[in-house]
């Protein structure tokens, strides 16, 4: 079987690998030390058609699929991975759920400016005490008249300060359980929406990791995305298809770290040689190499199938799973061959291994990924 990339798919990953090379690669290190929002390139990104490369061109997108998605966020990660959650949260949280479950009317107001990277979205769904157990939602919204007031909190919403809307879940009908979780898309300004922190992180320094708190917020029934008790649906398949996303940024920090290693074992010398002579060496570099290449053919596989309409679940764990496991191994691995200066930022690998720690975290753990994979094999036999 021979995989081949349509003329499409490679001009938007081109067009990415010469943005981040020359925009996003210079800046972030600083922005990464500062934890500064990269309001500038994020803008870019958006005039470039990378903010909502699969929702069609009617909505303001660049009607591209899901894997010249995959292969400009990994372009834009190998940069910097600050820059690809963003780019990821806006694509994959906020507009595909939008175009998926929207009403024309919704598509208009909440989707097209955010495909065109006019503005940015961002989604609202872990709580303190509902990360893996996404079912546990407390927050409420309570009907009343025309529209519903929210009572409540979420935590680490990625691009939460700077998001002009929120993908907000919430629990509508607590008697029902996840059946009674709904959808709401909330703009920022909102009286009783209130962003009360940003988090100082590890890694992804240059993205925004907020809380919201909800007193009292009234939102209008027009703003519920989809039909009520449709949130945790919603809420589900969106996270499958931000997995492929998620993957595609692990893999970006992995190649990011890779190109680093291989330039400086070819210039480091050691025992009078470059230190790529050393067998040692190039055995860390070709298992870097060997699970990179594994982890994109996974990425392409998933996105592949939700470009064709069918399901994907499954794979989008398997390539979420391994390509952020394989992403912890090789940067660890990257800061291995640069020895000392490994440790020392001048060097940035030390970056890509703090940026790659989230990845087995986020948009559902590696024990969660285990978990659905697990339940698909066993339900299959």
């Amino acid at each position: 079987m021979q995989i081949e990339l349509s003329e499409e798919q490679q001009m938007i990953q081109a067009l990415a690998r010469e943005f981040a090379e020359k925009e996003v690669k210079p800046v972030a290190a600083l922005l990464d030390a500062e934890a500064r929002f990269p309001h500038e390139t994020v803008k870019r990104m958006g005039e470039l058609g990378l903010m909502g490369i699969a929702v069609p061109e009617a909505y303001g997108g660049s009607g591209a699929d899901t894997v010249a998605y995959v292969l400009a966020l990994e372009e834009i990660a190998k940069a910097c991975a600050s820059h690809a959650v963003i780019m990821s949260v806006n694509n994959s949280l906020y507009c595909d759920p939008v175009l998926k479950y929207g009403t024309d009317e919704q598509r208009k107001k909440f989707l097209a400016p955010f495909a065109s990277g006019q503005q940015i979205g961002c989604f609202a769904l872990t709580e303190p005490q509902a990360g893996s157990d996404a079912t546990n939602q407390h927050t409420l919204a309570v009907r009343d008249g025309d529209g519903y007031v929210l009572n409540g909190r979420k935590v680490f919403v990625t691009n939460g300060r700077e998001a002009a809307v929120a993908l907000v879940f919430a629990q509508t009908d607590p008697a029902k359980a996840h059946r009674g979780i709904s959808a709401f898309l909330i703009e920022r300004g909102t009286p009783g929406f209130l962003v009360p922190k940003v988090e100082d992180k590890l890694g992804i320094r240059a993205s925004d990791t907020a809380e919201f708190v909800f007193e009292e917020c009234r939102v209008r029934a027009a703003n519920r995305l989809g039909e009520e008790g449709m949130g945790f649906k919603i809420a589900m398949g969106t996270l499958d298809g931000g997995r492929i996303g998620i993957a595609a940024q692990a893999l970006g920090i992995a190649a990011g770290a890779f190109d680093l290693s291989v330039a400086y074992a070819k210039e480091r010398k050691s025992f009078g040689v470059p230190i790529a002579q050393h067998q040692m060496v190039q055995w860390m570099l070709a298992d870097m190499a060997t699970a990179i290449e594994a982890a994109r053919l996974l990425i392409w596989r998933a996105a592949a199938l939700k470009d064709a309409g069918r399901p994907f679940g499954p794979e989008a764990s398997m390539a979420k799973l391994f390509a952020s496991e394989m992403a912890m191994k090789a940067t660890t691995d990257a800061i291995q061959v640069h020895g000392g200066y490994g440790y020392i930022k001048e060097y940035q690998v030390e970056r890509y291994f703090r940026d790659a720690k989230i990845t087995q975290i986020y948009e559902g753990t590696s024990q969660i990924q285990k978990l659905i994979i697990a339940r698909h094999v066993l339900g299959a036999r």
